[in-house]
């Protein structure tokens, strides 16, 4: 979910009072429900396209190291357009696209995360360690008429992914997954922490204005003076609020994206075939950056859209890149257990 060291930069400089609404995305009340279960899960989930301004907004509340100061609020906020990537009865994929312009009418676009739903999954993708990440099979109970949710970064690379039901108790629409490990966002990644790692609950929720997703994330490092499993450090609360508007002009983010989904379908197709090869993936991770692949794999996201490399090209590119990177080094281990 992240891009090298613009993605922070121009969200901070962003921030500013919402906008007012342009309309509403209702939540499923009971009157008008779709007849199905499953038919309003997946409402709920194609809910969340649109056209969006989106509040981030983070929050370190608890202390659980002696020394260990909570860091202060975050906040920041931007203008982004979610499409469907594809829709197939029981998988769906959204993409989401940052629109960011100036009062000069200039445009700068950065592909941002995608999050992908699939309707009772054998499998899931879960982080598993530095660097390392787990195809991880889903019992058959916890499978049962749940909804996994994977998400991956601006190269489309994996992030994390975790499994949980649509609840519609109390007149509301909520998604809320398991716990589950997660590599550090770019926001800690920079700084010298205490921590390596959370553990992350997930939530989406459709509002009146939109919808929220909120993650619930203890972060974790190595128990001190203790080889054994992470321990609990602080934890933070991130809610990033999408309010539904139509004051800006999306169709800069429409334009890449059609100039580049292709290419960026073959990408998501040479990830999937390395994760299906090796039960799993290996890929190195930079703090600044994210992914090793990232800046390259979006440099050439541009130049296709920019006419300069034909997607074909760039797609034979990116295929030989993510086979190099994704080769682990002999001898490596994971050292992270399962959420309890």
């Amino acid at each position: 979910m992240r891009r090298a060291l613009m993605i922070s930069t121009v969200l901070a400089a962003l921030v500013m009072a919402a906008p007012a609404l342009a309309g509403t995305a209702p939540v499923l009340a009971s009157a008008d429900a779709p007849a199905s279960q499953f038919e309003r899960d997946r409402q709920s989930i194609l809910a969340q396209a649109g056209q969006w301004r989106v509040r981030f907004d983070m929050r370190e509340n608890v202390s659980f190291r002696p020394g260990y100061t909570p860091l202060d609020e975050h906040q920041s906020a931007g203008d982004e357009i979610v499409r469907v990537v594809y829709d197939d009865g029981t998988r769906i994929s959204l993409q989401h696209i940052l629109v960011m312009g100036d009062d000069n009418g200039n445009f700068h676009i950065i592909k941002h995360w995608r999050q992908d739903w699939v309707y009772e999954p054998e499998t899931v993708l879960t982080y598993a360690d530095t660097n390392r990440w787990t195809l991880t099979a889903v019992p058959a109970e916890q499978r049962r008429g749940a909804w996994s949710q994977t998400v991956w970064q601006t190269d489309d690379s994996p992030r994390y992914g975790g499994v949980g039901r649509w609840d519609y108790d109390h007149g509301m629409a909520e998604w809320t997954s398991g716990p589950t490990w997660r590599p550090l966002a770019r926001r800690d990644a920079v700084r010298d922490t205490p921590y390596d790692r959370y553990l992350g609950v997930n939530r989406h929720a459709l509002t009146p204005a939109g919808w929220v997703h909120i993650q619930d994330n203890m972060k974790m490092g190595p128990s001190e003076g203790d080889a054994g499993e992470p321990s609990a450090i602080v934890q933070e609360d991130v809610i990033n609020t999408y309010r539904k508007v139509d004051n800006y002009n999306p169709r800069p983010g429409d334009d890449y994206w059609n100039a580049t989904k292709d290419y960026w379908a073959a990408v998501r197709a040479a990830w999937d075939e390395r994760i299906r090869a090796g039960g799993g993936l290996y890929l190195e991770e930079e703090a600044n950056r994210g992914a090793v692949t990232g800046k390259p794999l979006m440099d050439w996201a541009d130049e296709v859209q920019a006419g300069a490399l034909t997607t074909e090209a760039a797609a034979e590119r990116a295929r030989a890149l993510i086979a190099r990177a994704t080769v682990a080094p002999a001898g490596q281990a994971s050292r992270t257990s399962q959420p309890r």
